[in-house]
């Protein structure tokens, strides 16, 4: 039996869609739900009434209000996996000064759930909500890599069908590699001249739960830095593990510290 109330169902679309791309209007909104105008405008103004959108008076667009914030922040307090890791990517953020993400696996996406910022002014674009595809960035190809079968093979089931898809043997062989060393780079995949770390965050029962990543230009996370970085954030990744009961073995990454010797992947 369908639970689901549509006209409930439709309004939390409508609000996640603001929530990942603010500044549009009743017309996009309503084209990109596949609802009508009327119906979209009807929703905009309840949610509006309860505070968890805002329009633009001058642009007619809209954005999330201070409700929408209550319950973000909220949500952060009570995930328990945001709640363990944000003491330890403060200290990590704080001691190199780059950009410190956390990112989850949904569905065949990952959506950035914490951030910690770096002070410099070139960094690395991104905000909490962010959703990428499985295939974009670090993070991403991580949590593809440590992903049951299913999600695996749904993933290439549809990469098929994808014009701009890599080729699959290849990018099998390289989640096949990133699951040997523990760890996942990128360089420019999601930005132009950004490189990204990304190691595995493990809960009480060993599975892995969410990826921690360090990304900056490459101007400032150069093959000098690499090996460093790598080795801080797996002692974060650890930290964060352990306040959700994991316990790993010892020493399990001390022969993963070394980046690949002829590029950056």
């Amino acid at each position: 039996m369908n639970y689901i109330v549509d006209s409930v169902d439709s309004a939390l679309k409508l609000l996640s869609l603001v929530a990942e791309h603010p500044g549009l209007g009743v017309t996009e909104l309503s084209n990109r739900l596949g609802i009508n105008k009327s119906r979209t405008y009807r929703m905009l103004c309840t949610l509006e009434h309860n505070r968890f959108v805002l329009q633009d008076e001058r642009t007619t667009t809209y954005a999330l209000g201070p409700q929408a914030f209550v319950i973000g922040v909220a949500a952060s307090q009570q995930n328990i996996l945001v709640r363990a890791a944000q003491k330890s990517m403060l200290v990590l953020n704080q001691a190199i000064n780059e950009t410190i993400v956390l990112r989850v696996r949904e569905g065949l996406e990952t959506v950035c759930v914490a951030r910690c910022e770096t002070t410099h002014q070139v960094r690395s674009v991104g905000a909490v909500g962010n959703r990428r595809s499985l295939s974009s960035g670090a993070s991403g190809k991580l949590l593809l890599a440590f992903a049951q079968d299913a999600i695996r093979n749904e993933f290439f089931a549809r990469m098929k069908h994808l014009p701009a898809a890599a080729e699959p043997m290849a990018f099998a062989e390289e989640l096949a590699a990133v699951t040997r060393k523990g760890y996942a780079m990128s360089a420019g995949e999601v930005t132009s001249g950004a490189v990204a770390i990304a190691v595995p965050v493990r809960d009480v029962s060993g599975e892995v739960v969410a990826a921690i990543s360090i990304s900056g230009p490459e101007a400032r996370i150069s093959r000098i830095e690499i090996p460093d970085y790598l080795e801080r954030l797996q002692a974060c990744s650890r930290e964060i593990s352990a306040e959700l009961g994991y316990v790993g073995a010892p020493g399990a990454e001390a022969s993963n510290v070394a980046p690949p010797a002829n590029r950056v992947a």
